[in-house]
């Protein structure tokens, strides 16, 4: 009896604060897992730009990992996807082939798949570091949250293209849901870095990071372009701007004018900030000038810290508003705007590394 008893204090004594070779490889894990993070954002952007994100017409969070695999399986998806108002409105009337479908089941596939192995990546090391009690004090709860939020975009992402399956749906999802589901994810993604750099913190013996005023007002100005973003995206209103190639009608002007014609406003200010393409591009190609001073101001004051950070900010920053002018002058251009939607999910992540930088308690 007193040998088990001794076993036991033995096995409740181990270490539960994790010591600085145990927290060096969660902080590589979080790192990963938030670049596979970076990475679904931009073969989201493909799939949103392809058209393909109703190729997929059920959701089958297992055996939906195995595509069809011969021509009889092949067949029933493209009837399936036959029925909705994507194809009988515009795919259909333009003759798409079985073949031109194959095409587009791939990019919803692959934006499945690697949903699902993010999920893994995450959850299987998770279990690994609690079963092995090397997960920091205080950070479980944190942890559980981002894999929380990691099975919440699973679930956003079917309620999003389930809004363009019905026979009320237009040839598209809904914008609000498509802005919920960029949203979730690159929240993920700052709650990822977030937590990696706190334990970096705590490896290196420093307390962890408050969040200060001006790193709320970065994160809040930042929030409301990527929501505006979303809502371009949506509507599909990169494109109203007109011009073409180094045509200042395109930018910084849209369609010849500082403020363009044709915003619907009969219900109100409100509704067509949200739903009139012409106002959503307006509004999130000026309100970016807005993020750019701020992020100038927390990447100056985060340089006395860590010039690294400030570095980051200013250039993530910059790319993306270079790459968001080109995006407009080439009439979307698909590298370019996919290239616009990565470099969003990168400036998420260098403005909360420099939040954070700013929030260090030394």
């Amino acid at each position: 009896m007193a040998s088990m008893q001794t076993q036991t204090q033995r096995r409740d004594a181990r270490p539960i604060l994790g010591t600085t070779d145990d927290i060096a490889p969660m902080v590589r894990w979080l790192l990963f897992v938030a670049a596979l993070v970076v990475l679904i954002v931009a073969v989201g952007g493909i799939t949103r730009l392809t058209e393909s994100g109703l190729s997929i017409t059920q959701w089958k969070p297992l055996t939906g990992a195995i595509p069809p695999l011969n021509q009889a399986q092949w067949q029933a998806e493209f009837t399936r996807y036959q029925q909705i108002p994507q194809y009988l409105d515009v795919n259909g009337p333009a003759g798409m082939t079985l073949a031109q479908y194959k095409f587009i089941y791939f990019w919803e596939w692959a934006h499945r798949l690697l949903g699902r192995v993010i999920g893994l990546a995450f959850a299987v090391p998770l279990a690994w570091f609690w079963f092995k009690r090397t997960i920091p004090g205080g950070y479980k709860p944190r942890l559980l949250a981002l894999l929380a939020l990691g099975a919440l975009q699973g679930v956003v992402g079917w309620w999003m293209v389930s809004s363009g399956l019905s026979a009320e749906a237009l040839d598209r999802v809904s914008h609000f849901r498509l802005a919920v589901h960029l949203l979730v994810a690159l929240t993920t993604l700052g709650g990822l870095v977030w937590t990696a750099l706190d334990l970096k913190a705590l490896e290196r013996g420093e307390p962890r990071a408050v969040l200060t005023p001006l790193g709320i007002a970065a994160l809040g100005v930042l929030f409301v372009q990527l929501f505006m973003g979303a809502m371009v995206a949506g509507l599909r209103a990169g494109v109203v701007a007109g011009g073409g190639w180094f045509s200042w009608d395109a930018w910084p002007l849209m369609q010849g004018r500082f403020f363009p014609e044709g915003v619907e406003w009969a219900r109100g200010a409100l509704h067509a900030l949200v739903n009139d393409p012409y106002l959503t591009h307006f509004v999130h190609r000026w309100w970016a000038w807005v993020v750019v001073a701020v992020l100038i101001v927390l990447a100056r004051r985060a340089r006395p810290r860590d010039r690294a950070a400030s570095v980051a900010v200013h250039a993530a920053f910059g790319t993306q508003v270079i790459l968001g002018i080109c995006t407009v002058w080439s009439g979307v251009a698909l590298w370019l705007a996919v290239a616009h939607q990565l470099c969003g999910a990168l400036l998420v992540a260098a403005t909360v590394w420099g939040v954070h930088t700013l929030g260090r308690r030394d």
